[in-house]
């Protein structure tokens, strides 16, 4: 199968093509691309080194895959031509994920969602996926009637600048270009995105509008403060969920130990409880701290832990082309002929 990696010399596509490779996604042609500034360069993929080409050049080799993460304004321009030519694309920006036409999945949530028509679809945003793993067996079970949730994200969601802010500081030294407005380091910034007019973050209704669409359900309310901690990888979360119907704790924890990409770890008495130190480089959504909310009915709390750049990024795309080669949606030699 010829699968493009768009973006691949950045943090998220060097990370597709590490999970390319471990979760061995038949790949028999890979396609690495950039931007003009990065052209020329070599990505090193199946024990040999690959060299970016330009936009053109990949369409014209008509991948059967295109993984993209580049942004959200070169989504827009690109992924089109690449869907033109018979190319399944799975975008990692925010640019196509609330158009009501195109599919926004998580695969252990909704790739049911998914069919031959789609030809672009959207990676959801970090901070919902990992939210949404963990909610969707309570969800089936209890009905959510509203969701709180603060989340505590890491630097790498925002890129090597970012990295390179919290470590230049951590070493003392005055950042040039910094990520952020303010120091990382020994820091939280409550700002993730620029703000909106209601006051919120674009992260924040990101959650808010991705995790209706995701649940498929318009009903379940949902509010969001979104932070940034100087950690390097993984995004916490804390969690409370009204239900709609009242839940046994024993059974919440049943339904998670049997939901798929989720792992258990609640054993407060023996300091057991996720966190992101231990997520990092693992595709699993981590769930722990589970108690009730003892302020209202029906109401429980949870503290959720994963990788950000893996399954918030590019496990969950190359998920989502796993489902489609199962059903036989992608295929090899898919694209358009001349």
């Amino acid at each position: 199968m010829k699968v493009a990696v768009v973006g691949a010399t950045g943090l998220v596509g060097s990370k597709m093509l590490q999970v390319l490779e471990e979760r061995r996604f038949p790949v028999t042609q890979l396609i690495p691309v950039a931007s003009e500034r990065s052209v020329g360069k070599f990505v090193r993929f199946g024990g040999k080194r690959h060299r970016v080409i330009g936009m053109q050049e990949a369409i014209a080799l008509r991948p059967d895959l295109a993984l993209f993460s580049a942004g959200g304004s070169t989504s827009k321009t690109w992924a089109p031509a690449f869907a033109e030519v018979g190319t399944i694309v799975v975008d990692n920006s925010s640019a196509w994920r609330m158009e009501p036409d195109k599919k926004l999945v998580v695969p252990e949530v909704n790739a049911h969602v998914l069919t031959e028509h789609d030809r672009i679809i959207a990676n959801p945003n970090c901070s919902t996926i990992q939210m949404v793993v963990a909610l969707k067996p309570l969800h089936d079970r209890y009905r959510i009637r509203r969701i709180v949730v603060s989340t505590y994200q890491a630097v790498t969601g925002t890129g090597v600048k970012a990295v390179q802010q919290l470590m230049g500081e951590r070493r003392g030294k005055n950042v040039e270009q910094p990520a952020y407005p303010h120091p990382i380091d020994l820091n939280v910034l409550p700002h993730i995105d620029i703000f909106l007019d209601n006051g919120y973050t674009k992260e924040e209704m990101k959650m808010v509008l991705e995790t209706k669409k995701i649940m498929g359900d318009d009903s379940i309310r949902v509010t969001a403060t979104t932070v940034r901690v100087p950690v390097l990888g993984g995004h916490s979360e804390a969690v409370n969920v009204e239900f709609e119907r009242n839940f046994d704790l024993d059974e919440v924890r049943q339904l998670l130990r049997q939901a798929p990409g989720v792992v258990l770890i609640d054993d407060p008495a023996h300091n057991q409880y996720p966190m992101p130190l231990y997520a990092q480089d693992k595709d699993e959504v981590f769930v722990g701290r589970l108690r009730r909310d003892e302020s209202q009915p029906n109401t429980l709390n949870l503290w959720v832990v994963a990788d950000n750049l893996r399954k918030g990024a590019a496990t969950n795309a190359i998920q989502i082309a796993e489902y489609l080669t199962q059903r036989g949606i992608l295929k090899p030699n898919a694209a358009k002929p001349n």
